[in-house]
C-alpha cells in the first residue's frame, strides 16, 4: 500500500479555489444554455458565492491567510525572538545597601531579565549612546521586563536629566538603610582590600583637640562614605525629574529580616504577579543575611558571596552617637521627601 503524500497548506488552498471556480462555470454555463432560468440562476448564484466567501475566508484563516479586499496576504505571528531592550526598571542605588541582594533576589522571577554586572552608562559611558547600552542589555521576550543596576547613579548629578531622556516612564528602585550602618559598611569594605587603611574613627570625624574624641571633634561630611548616607540632596535631584510615584524605596533592614515582603513590593512596583515568596528564602545565622534555597542558575541553597555579610569592625560609640547626630536632620528631611518614615536612630 503506498503512502499518500502530505499536501501543503498552499497546495490544498490552490485546490480549493479550483473547485470553486469550476463550480462558477458550471452555473455560468447553465445559464447560457438556458435563459429563462437565467434570472432564478443569478439571484441563487449571488447567493452561493457570498456563503462560499464567508466559507473561503475561514478555510483561508485555518491555512495561515487573511484577505484584505480582492488581496490576500499571510498572517505573520508575532515575534517572538528574545531580542535586546533598553530598562524598564533600573535600581539607582544606594551603594552598600542592598542593591546587590536585591538584583540578585528578582532574578528568581521568570519575568525579569537583568544585566549581568554594573553598566555604568548613566555615570561613565554616556557618550557611547543609547545603542551601546542596548546591547549591554539582556535579550528579553515579549511580556518580560528588562533592567539593570549601578548604584553610582544615585550620586551622579546628570544621571536624572539622563535617565529621564531615556525613558521618563521608567521605574526606579532605591535601596537605603541605616546611614550610619551604611557608612560602616562601605568603610567595611575598604579595609578589606587594604590593610593600611586608618581606623574608622580617625576618617569619619575631623579632631579639633590634641585628643581624639574630645568635645569639639566633628562629624567630617566630605568623606565619601559619610557624605553618601545623606540620601535628601540626591533624592531632590531625582524628584526634579519623576514623580514620587515613579521611584520604589526599599529598606535595606527589612530586606533583611523579612526578603519575602520587601520583594513583594518590589513585584506589585513592576507590575509583576508576585512568585517570589519566603519559599525562596532561608536565612544563614552565621553570615546574619538571608540565603537563597534556589535561584535562576543554581537549584541547590546558596548564599551571594563571601562579601556579603562581613563582619564589622569595633567601632568606638562616641563615633556612632557623633555620626547619629549628624544624620538626624538629613534623615528627618529624607523621610520627608520619601514620604516614608524608616525610624533610623
Amino acid at each position: 500500500m503506498k503512502c499518500i503524500p502530505a499536501l501543503s497548506k498552499r497546495t490544498m488552498f490552490t485546490y480549493f479555489i479550483l473547485l470553486f471556480l469550476l463550480y462558477l462555470f458550471y452555473v455560468l454555463n447553465t445559464c447560457l444554455v438556458d435563459e429563462r432560468k437565467f434570472s432564478f440562476k443569478y439571484f441563487s448564484l449571488k447567493s452561493q458565492v457570498s456563503k462560499y466567501k464567508s466559507v473561503t475566508r475561514r478555510f483561508a484563516a485555518l491555512l495561515g491567510y487573511s484577505f484584505d479586499g480582492n488581496k490576500y496576504m499571510r498572517i505573520e505571528k508575532s515575534n517572538q525572538v528574545p531580542t535586546k531592550r533598553l530598562p524598564d526598571a533600573l535600581i539607582i542605588g544606594v551603594k552598600k545597601c542592598g542593591t546587590r541582594a536585591l538584583l540578585e533576589f528578582l532574578r528568581l522571577h521568570p519575568d525579569v531579565r537583568a544585566a549581568g554586572s554594573e553598566v555604568h552608562f548613566f555615570d561613565k559611558y554616556y557618550h557611547k549612546g543609547f545603542e551601546w547600552y542596548r546591547e549591554k542589555m539582556p535579550p528579553t521576550s515579549e511580556g518580560q521586563i528588562t533592567m539593570e543596576k549601578t548604584p553610582s547613579y544615585w550620586v551622579t548629578r546628570s544621571a536624572p536629566r539622563r535617565v529621564y531622556s531615556m525613558n521618563p516612564s521608567v521605574k526606579l528602585i532605591a535601596v537605603v538603610r541605616d546611614p550610619v550602618t551604611r557608612a560602616v559598611s562601605d568603610y567595611t569594605q575598604s579595609a578589606s582590600k587594604r590593610s593600611s587603611l586608618p581606623r574608622f574613627e580617625d576618617l569619619a570625624l575631623v579632631n579639633s583637640t590634641v585628643t581624639w574624641g574630645g568635645p569639639w571633634s566633628v562629624v567630617d561630611s566630605s568623606w565619601p562614605p559619610v557624605r553618601l548616607g545623606i540620601y535628601a540632596r540626591p533624592l531632590r535631584r531625582w524628584l526634579r525629574r519623576f514623580p514620587r510615584s515613579r521611584i520604589l524605596f526599599i529598606s535595606g533592614e527589612r530586606l533583611v529580616v523579612d526578603p519575602a515582603a520587601e520583594m513583594a513590593r518590589v513585584q506589585k512596583f513592576l507590575g509583576l504577579k508576585v512568585l517570589i515568596t519566603n519559599k525562596h528564602f532561608y536565612f544563614n545565622s552565621t553570615k546574619g543575611f538571608p540565603c537563597l534555597l534556589k535561584s535562576e542558575s543554581q537549584s541547590t541553597p546558596h548564599c551571594l558571596g563571601k562579601n556579603k555579610g562581613r563582619s564589622h569592625p569595633y567601632i568606638d560609640p562616641v563615633a556612632i552617637e557623633r555620626l547619629r547626630e549628624f544624620y538626624r536632620p538629613y534623615n528627618e528631611k529624607f523621610y520627608e521627601l520619601s514620604g516614608i518614615n524608616f525610624g533610623w536612630p
